[in-house]
């Protein structure tokens, strides 16, 4: 960490999981080399783009796929995909829609701070429903000349009380319009994840999430609007050679030739490594930090019933303030202002240690420094 240092910033361990504000993930040794392999020549970008989104592709099962700056770039370019298609002159019109189709459907009950992405080029979300839930007849009445897609957030959590995604696309081939789906963390099982890619005309994944950089993402779905995307995207304004065409809106989402072989690297990777294997160090790892916290009084640490959807793994710490002489965010605070610095996830009472985004060994000093912050009793004032 010799640079870290020499720049002033802390390096800590990562409990709290893949967060974009930590920065998302540790590259696997085999991602990191090909990243690095990368870095000694240059190519042409809109073939690299092609050929890794085919590479990609094959392993999703997609008709074709397209690696972007994040998800959240992935939904942004999804959007001016399907309101402006490849037409030039539209593209370059974003955000203003004068003469588009502009309105994309979605669930009030899904309302989240991402779906701000879908309207920064200039759509305007139809809100169908309320808090509390949405019928399939509200989103059919919602569906109209004006409509550019529906959209959807991919969750195991929705329950009964929102139209499920298998109905939503339902809807979307009835009436011949695009359904853009969020499926951001959606990478496990890996037959989910397939069917994530295969559900959404254009569907949405962080990389991170996969152990590729923070910085990438991926847009998998229907061959013509991927084109689209990447139409929309930061290099058909240099090569379409066209002097005074109007700038893509998406010329901003640049990827690197780096990051675009690391994030093939990455989804090569996840699908060909012993997933068994990888749950069963996660699982080892929580049981150390289970067992060592045993005989702390006024904490109880429980790990997962069931295997993970998604890449979450987490042990979960109740911390019982009255007993424990400390809150749970009184312990977190501490673990945060230490040295290193660990970050952890905390809710309430509960403390989440997420087991992926530890070095081996951390959890050793994870289950250190969280004795010591809870043998050492304080006001439990927040």
């Amino acid at each position: 960490m010799t640079f870290y240092r020499e720049m002033g910033v802390r390096a800590g361990i990562n409990a709290r999981g893949f967060n974009t504000v930590l920065g998302g993930s540790i590259l696997p040794p085999d991602v990191a080399d090909a990243m690095s392999e990368a870095n000694d020549q240059f190519v042409v970008m809109s073939e690299i783009l092609a050929k890794s989104g085919e590479y990609v592709a094959r392993f999703l099962g997609s008709e074709a796929a397209y690696i972007t700056p994040g998800a959240a770039a992935g939904l942004i370019l999804s959007s001016a995909a399907v309101m402006a298609g490849t037409d030039r002159q539209k593209m370059g019109q974003l955000p203003d829609t004068t003469g588009m189709k502009n309105e994309i459907v979605f669930q009030r009950a899904q309302m989240y701070s991402y779906a701000r992405c879908l309207t920064v080029v200039g759509a305007r979300l139809v809100l169908v429903g309320d808090e509390k839930g949405c019928t399939t007849a509200q989103v059919e009445a919602a569906i109209g000349p004006r409509t550019a897609a529906l959209a959807y957030f991919e969750s195991s959590d929705w329950g009964p009380r929102v139209v499920p995604l298998a109905e939503m696309r339902r809807l979307a081939t009835a009436h011949s319009v695009p359904l853009i789906l969020d499926a951001a963390s959606r990478i496990y099982p890996l037959d989910y994840f397939r069917r994530m890619a295969q559900t959404g005309d254009l569907t949405c994944f962080g990389a991170k999430y996969i152990q590729a950089p923070n910085s990438t993402g991926i847009v998998a779905g229907r061959r013509d609007l991927v084109q689209a995307v990447a139409a929309n995207a930061f290099i058909n304004f240099e090569e379409a050679g066209a002097e005074g065409a109007p700038l893509p809106i998406g010329r901003g989402f640049k990827v690197d030739r780096q990051e675009i072989v690391a994030v093939a690297a990455a989804v090569k990777r996840w699908f060909t490594i012993d997933h068994e294997q990888r749950l069963a160090t996660f699982d080892a790892r929580m049981h150390v930090i289970q067992q060592g916290l045993k005989r702390i009084r006024g904490v109880a640490a429980s790990a997962p019933k069931a295997p993970p959807v998604g890449p979450d793994v987490s042990l979960t710490v109740t911390v019982d303030p009255k007993t424990a002489g400390k809150t749970a965010a009184q312990v977190a605070a501490e673990l945060r202002d230490g040295d290193p610095p660990i970050w952890i996830r905390q809710t309430g009472d509960d403390l989440f240690v997420h087991v992926p985004t530890l070095n081996d060994g951390e959890e050793k000093i994870v289950l250190d420094r969280l004795k010591a912050a809870l043998s050492t009793r304080r006001s439990t004032a927040a």
